[in-house]
Protein backbone atom coordinates (compact mmCIF):
# COMPACT_ATOMS: atom_id res chain seq x y z
CA UNK A 1 0.00 0.00 0.00
CA UNK A 2 2.45 2.86 -1.18
CA UNK A 3 -0.74 5.08 -0.74
CA UNK A 4 -0.69 4.52 3.32
CA UNK A 5 2.39 6.80 4.27
CA UNK A 6 1.12 9.73 3.03
CA UNK A 7 -2.00 9.66 4.22
CA UNK A 8 -0.78 8.65 8.12
CA UNK A 9 1.56 11.51 7.73
CA UNK A 10 -1.64 13.74 6.97
CA UNK A 11 -3.98 12.23 9.69
CA UNK A 12 -0.98 12.89 12.27
CA UNK A 13 -0.44 15.98 10.74
CA UNK A 14 -4.19 16.97 11.62
CA UNK A 15 -4.08 15.49 14.73
CA UNK A 16 -1.01 17.63 16.18
CA UNK A 17 -3.48 20.99 14.61
CA UNK A 18 -6.12 19.47 16.54
CA UNK A 19 -4.28 19.25 19.94
CA UNK A 20 -2.65 22.68 19.03
CA UNK A 21 -5.56 24.47 18.67
CA UNK A 22 -7.86 22.81 21.17
CA UNK A 23 -4.74 23.54 23.66
CA UNK A 24 -5.02 27.22 22.66
CA UNK A 25 -8.89 27.22 23.51
CA UNK A 26 -7.91 26.09 27.18
CA UNK A 27 -5.84 28.87 27.60
CA UNK A 28 -7.56 31.84 26.55
CA UNK A 29 -8.72 33.92 29.17
CA UNK A 30 -12.61 33.87 30.33
CA UNK A 31 -14.10 37.30 28.04
CA UNK A 32 -14.70 39.83 31.07
CA UNK A 33 -18.35 40.22 30.02
CA UNK A 34 -18.87 36.17 30.56
CA UNK A 35 -17.26 37.27 34.22
CA UNK A 36 -19.21 39.86 34.89
CA UNK A 37 -22.44 37.55 34.07
CA UNK A 38 -21.16 34.65 36.67
CA UNK A 39 -20.83 37.27 39.32
CA UNK A 40 -24.30 38.74 38.72
CA UNK A 41 -26.21 34.61 39.05
CA UNK A 42 -23.67 34.13 42.33
CA UNK A 43 -25.06 36.92 43.51
CA UNK A 44 -28.59 35.95 42.46
CA UNK A 45 -28.06 32.72 44.02
CA UNK A 46 -26.82 34.37 47.54
CA UNK A 47 -29.75 36.16 47.48
CA UNK A 48 -32.05 32.68 47.21
CA UNK A 49 -29.92 31.07 49.91
CA UNK A 50 -30.67 34.27 52.21
CA UNK A 51 -34.68 34.64 51.63
CA UNK A 52 -34.51 30.57 52.26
Amino acid sequence: MPDSEPKAKLRQQIDQNLKRVYQEALEEDVPDRFKDLLLKLRDKDKLREAKS
